[in-house]
């Protein structure tokens, strides 16, 4: 997905312009997670719907720029893209234009693209729209058969929420997720609870689409939620991380899941496999530490 990403530096006003930067930068929430994985030195691959038009080769050459393994189905169409508008505390909101991205039929997802992984991980954007959602399902049954670890990362409330909260659990729990990870408003539109301290509802909520949850907190840090035992009640950590002022947020959840994910991982976690305070607080750090490149670190602009 090609993110246009506009920062101004006065509020838009009607009938007139402002100054400001708009830059072209390689995106896609599953993309981004890969990238990031990959400067972890992990071993990552993206499976994904490219455009047929040439801007969608340079996404594609971008993305195995940063070591990851490509596996693209062309569509015929143009290359998905999405506005970010970054506000002064680099906080975004996105307009998307999907076009392709859900355009994957089961039928054309192979088999030998999953062997040997030991984790899928799948943005709720996946689960949605299209024949996406079946080629999701399949590859987490995959996955799963062979041990390895599905997670899910709920992405974005407005389009998760756009049927219901029914409709976005049973989506969720349709490919069986070892864990969830969203940000305190996601959860909070999953659920349909707010988060308030001293209080575990919500945690108890979000172990309905996963037997683990982490939830995003920014600043703040994470919150990480999970069972010891199948039937025990809740447990919970708060993970601190050190406060960064970013201009721009845009794809440092994505960052924090490969973190996370490749902590995870490399501590030996499989299917089905137990958990323990000590290895998801790890998991977290580094997931923070991901983040903080991400927000830290100049950002590659894509030139077209």
């Amino acid at each position: 997905m090609l993110d246009v990403v506009v920062q101004a530096e006065s509020a838009p006003q009607p009938g007139t312009d402002v100054g400001g930067s708009i830059r072209f930068r390689a995106g896609g929430s599953a993309a981004n997670t890969a990238r990031a994985f990959a400067a972890l030195g992990g071993r990552a691959s993206l499976i994904c719907v490219a455009g047929q038009d040439s801007l969608a080769g340079r996404l594609l050459a971008s993305v195995r720029a940063a070591g990851v393994v490509v596996h693209a189905v062309r569509a015929k169409g143009r290359t998905p893209r999405l506005l970010a508008l970054v506000d002064e505390q680099g906080e975004r909101s996105f307009v998307t234009d999907r076009s392709v991205a859900d355009q994957l039929p089961p039928d054309r997802l192979k088999m030998a693209w999953l062997a040997r992984v030991d984790g899928l991980h799948i943005p709720a954007y996946s689960l949605l729209n299209g024949s996406l959602p079946q080629a999701a399902r399949a590859a987490a049954r995959a996955v799963h058969a062979a041990g390895g670890t599905v997670s899910v990362d709920l992405a974005s409330q407005r389009p998760l929420l756009a049927r219901g909260r029914g409709a976005a659990l049973d989506a969720i729990r349709a490919v069986e997720p070892d864990l969830v990870l969203a940000n305190t408003s996601e959860a909070a539109a999953l659920t349909g609870l707010r988060p308030v301290r001293g209080s575990m509802a919500l945690d108890e909520r979000m172990l309905e689409a996963a037997p683990l949850a982490i939830i995003k907190q920014g600043l703040a840090g994470c919150r990480i939620v999970w069972r010891a035992h199948t039937g025990e009640s809740a447990l919970a950590i708060d993970v601190a991380t050190r406060p960064i002022a970013a201009v721009d947020t845009t794809g440092a959840g994505d960052a924090f899941d490969a973190g996370f994910m490749y902590s995870l991982l490399a501590s030996g976690h499989r299917h089905g496999s137990p958990l323990d305070g000590a290895t998801l607080r790890r998991a977290a750090l580094i997931g923070h530490r991901a983040a903080a490149r991400v927000l830290t670190r100049p950002r590659a602009e894509l030139v077209l």
